[in-house]
């Protein structure tokens, strides 16, 4: 477990490992197990609440470092806090590019413990959570990086922020 910090009032937290025996579907609606979309790889996750703004602004960010890491050992995948259809017009051309999974329920986000969306989210083939970042801040989100970097012997890394990022924001509620 990782202990996290919440960058726009620099209060602790302690994240949680999430279930992995909830189901996620993809935004076709084929449903597996965290353990099962565990199986061979790690997962790294973009969770956005299809319902804000604040959410979109992430999108291009999140497919920057999904392309950095399409090499490497690791599942990347843009889960999404609504139903399939939702996602797939949220998501526009990215749903074609990247695994979509959907939260509708936010029984995914609630198992994490997460307070703030959009997120990065860093998952370990043993459903430990490796690594998490609430809302944008380029700091933590590369420091969730460096974890993946880490657990993948990975030696490149995405530049973060670029001048195409949105300014850091603190996101909106995750449970909301």
């Amino acid at each position: 477990m990782q202990v996290r910090t919440n960058w726009r009032a620099n209060l602790a937290f302690v994240a949680t490992d999430p279930s992995t025996q909830l189901t996620v579907a993809t935004i076709d609606g084929a449903e597996q197990t965290l353990s099962q979309w565990l199986t061979t790889f790690n997962l790294l996750a973009v969770v956005i609440d299809p319902y804000t703004h604040e959410s979109g602004w992430i999108i291009p960010t999140a497919d920057r470092i999904f392309a950095h890491y399409e090499e490497a050992d690791i599942r990347c995948a843009f889960l999404v806090t609504g139903n399939g259809d939702g996602a797939r017009q949220y998501l526009g051309k990215y749903a074609d590019n990247w695994l979509a999974l959907t939260d509708e329920n936010r029984e995914f986000v609630g198992s994490l413990g997460l307070e703030r969306l959009p997120a990065l989210v860093h998952i370990g083939q043993d459903g430990s959570l490796v690594g998490v970042a609430e809302g944008w801040n380029p700091a933590e989100w590369r420091s969730v990086l460096d974890g993946v970097e880490a657990a993948m012997a990975w030696r490149s890394k995405p530049l973060l922020p670029t001048a195409q990022d949105p300014g850091a924001f603190e996101g909106t509620p995750a449970l909301a």
